[in-house]
């Protein structure tokens, strides 16, 4: 990490960290090199996450004004789903036991997929986007409102049965999802 030090008549110590990820140490006049490694060593973790908050600021904004999905784009989107997204249903409405309607496509802008009371399944076709086991997550999540049409604590339980680490999606889905919405606003 490239760090600046600037010397002023100030009698205290401070660290910045600016928007192009370089530190700013500002020191009094005579505080010796010793003194001032030893205060950036001291800070080096909040350093480290004040670093990591820029740089997720930067990554949402630039997927925020990353340009928009195309007509075409969307429609390749579409077909991909239509072929990847049934095979994931089948395979797990049968580990979860259940049936299901039909399965329709869609570009929403805000739902990555719903389940009606009748069983018919609708999804993004932006899950093509996503990695493969938050896709599964979506699916999962879906089915297992054919058990529980809620998001009680018995919901929960059944897609935990069929995929422990299912926080990890939703995490990865509150951080990065909004990134990949953003493509069709």
């Amino acid at each position: 990490m490239e760090v600046t030090v600037i010397r002023s008549n100030r009698k205290t110590v401070a660290i910045q960290v600016n928007s192009d990820l370089s530190v700013t140490v500002r020191a009094p006049r005579l505080a010796s090199k010793k003194d001032i490694d030893r205060f950036i060593e001291e800070k080096e973790a909040w350093i480290c996450k004040h670093v990591e908050e820029i740089k997720k600021k930067k990554e949402k904004y630039e997927a925020e004004t990353s340009e928009k999905l195309t007509h075409e784009e969307l429609t390749t989107l579409a077909d991909k789903a239509l072929d990847i997204i049934p095979r994931r249903v089948e395979y797990f409405a049968k580990r979860i036991g259940v049936t299901y309607g039909r399965i329709t496509i869609r570009n929403q802008k805000t739902r990555w997929g719903s389940c009606s009371s009748k069983g018919n399944l609708n999804f993004n076709c932006l899950l093509m986007l996503v990695p493969s086991e938050v896709l599964d997550y979506v699916v999962v999540h879906e089915l297992c409102h054919r058990k529980e049409m809620n998001h009680s604590k018995a919901f929960w339980i059944e897609v935990e049965k069929v995929l422990p680490d299912y926080r990890d999606m939703v995490k990865w889905l509150k951080e990065e999802g909004s990134q990949i919405m953003q493509r069709l606003k």
